[in-house]
């Protein structure tokens, strides 16, 4: 039985059908699975957590490569549907991802998840601030948020990302190797966390949100409003540290964040 039938005939049992707007695209393609798993090098001694399991397909191949797979699903059918099958290194919790991490100590554990594209960004944040970070994870994600999450420069997103963590993309997924088929194509991308969260993050992140406040304005223009700075004393803070005051916040550079950032909290601004 192929894994579309598979798929198929639990629905059909359950009368479930997917929907698109809860992100509800089965991974159907068993080549791309198996390379999910494969770029993962998954050992026996590796804590699995898989987010978001859905009707099992990669779980169950989890479930062969690890003794150890805790699998969360907030979807109260589908966690009664995979407790059917009987995995052997694997257990199955209901349970909001974000809630489950911050009430249990787990140490020492890679994710593995096909999220959906709505929850990506916000999921991604809150994986990167929780005290106890996953030391890898590997996420099944539209891969033009992967490209954006992966540039140099130029959005929140990617800033984001590599303040906390570094960040490369594995492969793309062709949108037909899903059901029901997307409008979009998929990537693999594979973030390894280099920072914690501290309670200081809160101003880089508030410098930032002004940053990017108005795209199309200059960075000196935004962080001088947002920030209640004058332009003068950030005209200075640019020149200190190589900085156009005609660059706009999508041409700068992680580490031109942090050295604005660092200077803003040396000139005590807040």
């Amino acid at each position: 039985m192929s894994n579309l039938e598979e798929i198929r005939k639990i629905l059909d049992k359950y009368e479930i059908h997917p929907k698109k707007s809860l992100g509800q695209n089965f991974l159907i393609d068993q080549n791309i699975i198996n390379k999910i798993v494969a770029v993962t090098q998954i050992k026996e001694e590796d804590n699995i957590l898989e987010i978001g399991p859905g009707l099992g397909l990669i779980t169950k191949e989890l479930d062969k490569n690890s003794k150890s797979v805790l699998a969360i699903e907030k979807d109260t059918l589908f966690t009664k549907i995979l407790n059917e099958f009987n995995f052997k290194n694997t257990r199955i919790i209901e349970a909001d991802i974000l809630e489950y991490i911050k009430k249990n100590d787990i140490s020492n554990y890679k994710i593995i998840a096909n999220i959906p594209y709505y929850l990506t960004s916000n999921l991604i944040r809150n994986l990167l601030e929780t005290p106890n970070q996953p030391k890898e994870m590997y996420l099944v994600m539209q891969k033009e948020v992967a490209e954006r999450m992966c540039e140099e420069r130029g959005n929140i997103l990617s800033i984001s990302v590599k303040y906390y963590a570094d960040a490369k993309i594995c492969f793309s997924i062709s949108r037909n190797s899903f059901w029901p088929s997307p409008k979009v194509d998929s990537a693999l991308i594979r973030i390894i966390p280099k920072k914690k969260y501290e309670e200081s993050d809160k101003f880089f992140f508030k410098v930032i949100k002004a940053g990017f406040s108005s795209p199309r304005k200059k960075l000196i223009n935004n962080l001088s409003q947002g920030l209640k700075i004058s332009k003068e004393e950030l005209e200075n803070i640019f020149i200190k540290n190589n900085i156009s005051k005609d660059i706009r916040a999508e041409n700068l550079l992680i580490e031109d964040w942090n050295k604005l950032v660092y200077n803003f909290s040396n000139e005590n601004i807040y």
